[in-house]
C-alpha cells in the first residue's frame, strides 16, 4: 500500500509539473502573440497600411500637355494631338504568358516587342505602369475595351502627344521629342520628379532649349480596385499642368517658301530683321520629319537619315561652318577703310594673278579685272585687289572688325546644336597649331578662305549689322511683344530716314564704325554688285524699286585647286559633287530704306551667282511682300496691349 501510495504522489508531481510547463508555455504563445499584434498594428501600421492600399488603390500618372510653340501669326508649329496608349500594372498580371498571347489577337504585339517589354519589365520600380503602346488605332483601342474585362493589368489610355508640321520646314528649328532616356534623367532633376510612363521629352532645337519650361506637370488619378484588380470607382484627380507656350519671330509662310526653293540641296536660308534681331526665317536643307521619332522611330527611317551624304540631321543654318569666301569682302573693305590702311580711290591692277612671298595667288576670273578701285573691287570680286587690302590690314585687324560684326562667335546662344565658328589670328594659330602665321595665310583670309569659318546665321547678323548702318543688334527668335515694343523706341530715337539717309543722335546703341561714310561706301558698292552690269549679282537683280536689294555672292572653296585642274579649266559641274565649291549669298533689303537681311548657302553649289543668288532673290521678294502683313499684324497686337 505504502508503495503504491508513493507512485501516486510522483505521478500527481509529474502531471502537476507538466500543468505548469503547459500553462507557462500557453501563456508565452500568448504574449508573443499579443506583442506580435502590438508590432504589426502599431509600429508597421504604416507599412501595412501602404501595401494595403496598394492592393485596394491604383495612381496613374497623367502625362502632361507640352506648350504650343507658334510663328509670329499663331501658326501651330509645335502642337499636341490626342493618342490612344495601352498601359500596363505588372503586379496585376497573374500570367505574363496568357496576357501577351490575348493582345497578340487584338493588337500588333509580335515577339520583338515582347521580349522589348520583357527588358524593360526588369528596369522598373514596383508598382510602375509600363507603356506596352503609345499610338493605337481606334480600332484597336476600341477593340481592347471590349476585351477589357478578360485582359486583368491592363488599362487602355487617353493621351496626347506631339505633332509637327509634316513638310519638315521648321524640323531642325523647332528640334524633335522622345522618350526620357537614363542619361536624361541622370542629367536633369526636375525629369526625375515628374518621370511617368509616356513622358516625352525635347532631344533638340527649342524642343531640348525650353524643355523645363514647355514639358509641364503631370496629373494623377487615383481609384479603387476589386480583388481581380477591376476598377471600381474613382477616388481622387488632380488636373495636370500645361507647359508654357511660346510664340516665335518666324514667319511659317516664309520658312516653308525658303525650304521649298532649297528643295533636295543641301543648304541653308536665314532672314533677319535688321533693326529687331529677329529672325524670319531659318531654314536647313535636306530635312527630316520630326513626327518619326515622338513614338519610336523606324529602323528604316533612322538608317535612311544617318547613310544621307547631306546629313538631314545637322542643322546647317546654326551648325553649318563654311568659309565665308567673298561674302567677307565688305567687312575686308570696311575694316581697311576703318584703319586708314586704303583710300576708296586706291587703283591697283588685276591680270587674273599676283605674286607674293615667293607664290602665285589666283583671281577667280583668269584673265583678271583690270584696274580696280575699292568699290569696283567690291562690285565684281576682285581677288587680287584683296589681296593687296588683306596686306596692308593684315590679319590682326581683320580679325577685330569680323569679331565685332558677329562672326567667330555664337550668336544666338539658344540652341545647344549652335556653333561658334572660327576667325583666325596670329595668337590663335601660335596657341591652338603651335605655329607662328605665315603672311601668305593673310593674302588668303582677305577672301575668306584658310581658317576661316563661319555658320549661315552669323553671315546674317554681319549683313544685319552693315545694312542698318552699323549697329549692334542680339538675334533673337522667342518673341516678346514687350521687349520688342523697347527695341522699336529705342531705333525710333537713334533715327529717321530721310531720302535714304540715316539721322543719329541716340547714345543707347552699340556702334560698331568708327565713321559712318564707310560703311556707307561699303553698302553702295553692295548695290552695285547687285543693280550695275558686271557686278556679280547683276543677272539675279530686281528691277522694281519697292523689291530693289543689294548683295555679295561668294564661292567657299573646300580644297585647293591643283595647277593641273587650273590648266584643265575645269566648270563646278564637271567635278564630282562633293568636290564642288559652295555657293553663297548675303544681301540687305530693300536697298531703299532696308529692313531685312539675308543669308543663303547651298553646299557644292559652284558659285555664288548662280547657285545662291537666284534662291535668295526668290526669297527677298517673298519677304518684302509680307512685310506689311507682319507690320499690320505687329500694329494689332501692340494696341492689344
Amino acid at each position: 500500500m505504502i508503495q503504491f501510495s508513493d507512485s501516486f504522489e510522483n505521478k500527481s508531481r509529474l502531471i502537476t509539473r507538466r500543468m505548469f510547463i503547459l500553462s507557462a508555455a500557453k501563456i508565452s504563445v500568448f504574449f508573443a502573440l499579443v506583442a506580435r499584434l502590438f508590432y504589426l498594428q502599431i509600429s508597421e501600421n504604416i507599412k501595412y497600411r501602404s501595401l494595403s492600399d496598394k492592393n485596394r488603390l491604383r495612381e496613374w500618372k497623367v502625362v502632361p500637355q507640352r506648350g504650343i510653340i507658334e510663328d509670329y501669326f499663331g501658326n501651330k508649329v509645335a502642337s499636341n494631338t490626342q493618342v490612344f496608349q495601352l498601359h500596363m500594372m505588372p503586379e496585376d498580371v497573374p500570367n505574363f504568358e496568357v496576357l501577351f498571347f490575348k493582345l497578340s489577337k487584338i493588337i500588333k504585339f509580335d515577339e520583338r516587342k515582347k521580349r522589348n517589354l520583357l527588358k524593360r519589365l526588369k528596369k522598373r520600380r514596383p508598382w510602375q505602369p509600363i507603356i506596352i503602346s503609345d499610338n493605337l488605332t481606334w480600332a484597336e483601342f476600341s477593340k481592347l475595351n471590349v476585351f477589357l474585362h478578360d485582359l486583368q493589368g491592363i488599362k487602355p489610355i487617353v493621351s496626347v502627344a506631339r505633332k509637327y508640321f509634316e513638310d519638315g520646314s521648321t524640323s531642325h528649328l523647332i528640334g524633335y521629342v522622345s522618350d526620357v532616356s537614363q542619361k536624361d534623367l541622370k542629367n536633369s532633376e526636375l525629369l526625375r520628379a515628374i518621370n511617368t510612363p509616356g513622358l516625352k521629352t525635347g532631344k533638340n532645337g527649342l524642343e531640348k532649349s525650353l524643355n523645363e519650361e514647355i514639358i509641364g506637370f503631370p496629373g494623377l488619378q487615383r481609384f479603387e480596385v476589386n480583388a481581380y484588380g477591376k476598377r471600381i470607382k474613382e477616388l481622387k484627380y488632380i488636373q495636370g499642368k500645361a507647359g508654357i507656350n511660346y510664340r516665335l519671330t518666324i514667319d511659317q509662310e516664309v520658312q516653308k517658301y525658303a525650304s521649298e526653293m532649297l528643295k533636295e540641296k543641301s543648304g541653308s536660308v536665314c532672314v533677319m530683321d535688321i533693326y529687331t534681331g529677329d529672325i524670319i526665317a531659318s531654314v536647313s536643307s535636306p530635312t527630316f520629319n520630326a513626327n518619326e521619332f515622338v513614338h519610336g522611330i523606324r529602323e528604316e527611317y533612322w538608317k535612311e537619315l544617318i547613310q544621307n551624304k547631306k546629313k538631314p540631321l545637322i542643322n546647317k543654318a546654326f551648325a553649318g561652318l563654311y568659309p565665308p569666301g567673298s561674302t567677307i569682302k565688305p567687312i575686308v573693305a570696311l575694316s581697311a577703310l576703318e584703319n586708314d590702311v586704303i583710300s576708296p580711290k586706291k587703283i591697283v591692277r588685276c591680270t587674273g594673278s599676283i605674286e607674293m612671298y615667293g607664290q602665285t595667288y589666283h583671281c577667280w576670273k583668269e584673265k583678271g579685272h583690270g584696274y580696280m578701285t575699292l568699290r569696283s573691287a567690291i562690285k565684281q570680286s576682285c581677288d587680287v585687289y584683296f589681296y593687296e587690302v588683306a596686306r596692308r590690314l593684315g590679319v590682326d585687324r581683320l580679325s577685330i572688325t569680323a569679331k565685332q560684326f558677329g562672326l567667330g562667335k555664337k550668336v544666338l546662344g539658344l540652341l545647344n546644336e549652335e556653333k561658334s565658328g572660327l576667325v583666325p589670328d596670329t595668337k590663335w594659330k601660335l596657341k591652338h597649331i603651335g605655329k607662328g602665321w605665315v603672311l601668305g595665310e593673310t593674302l588668303i583670309s582677305g577672301i575668306g578662305q584658310g581658317y576661316f569659318q563661319t555658320t549661315p546665321l552669323q553671315l546674317c547678323l554681319m549683313m544685319s549689322q552693315l545694312a542698318n548702318g552699323g549697329y549692334e543688334i542680339k538675334p533673337r527668335i522667342i518673341d516678346d511683344k514687350y521687349a520688342l515694343q523697347t527695341i522699336i523706341d529705342a531705333w525710333r530715337e537713334e533715327f529717321t530716314y530721310k531720302n535714304n539717309d540715316i539721322n543719329f543722335n541716340n547714345s543707347k546703341l552699340v556702334k560698331l564704325y568708327k565713321n559712318q561714310e564707310n560703311i556707307k561706301f561699303v553698302l553702295d558698292a553692295l548695290y552695285g554688285a547687285t543693280n550695275e552690269p558686271m557686278g556679280t549679282s547683276y543677272r539675279s537683280r530686281l528691277t522694281q524699286s519697292e523689291y530693289m536689294f543689294a548683295g555679295k555672292t561668294g564661292t567657299s572653296q573646300i580644297r585647293r585647286i591643283t595647277a593641273e585642274e587650273r590648266e584643265l579649266n575645269l566648270k563646278q559641274k564637271d567635278l564630282p559633287y562633293e568636290r564642288r565649291d559652295h555657293a553663297l549669298f548675303i544681301a540687305f533689303a530693300p536697298y531703299k530704306n532696308p529692313r531685312y537681311a539675308f543669308s543663303v548657302v547651298v553646299e557644292h553649289g559652284g558659285s555664288g551667282s548662280s547657285g545662291a543668288a537666284p534662291i535668295a532673290k526668290r526669297v527677298i521678294k517673298k519677304v518684302l511682300e509680307r512685310h506689311k502683313i507682319r507690320k499690320k499684324y505687329q500694329l494689332d497686337l501692340f494696341q492689344e496691349t
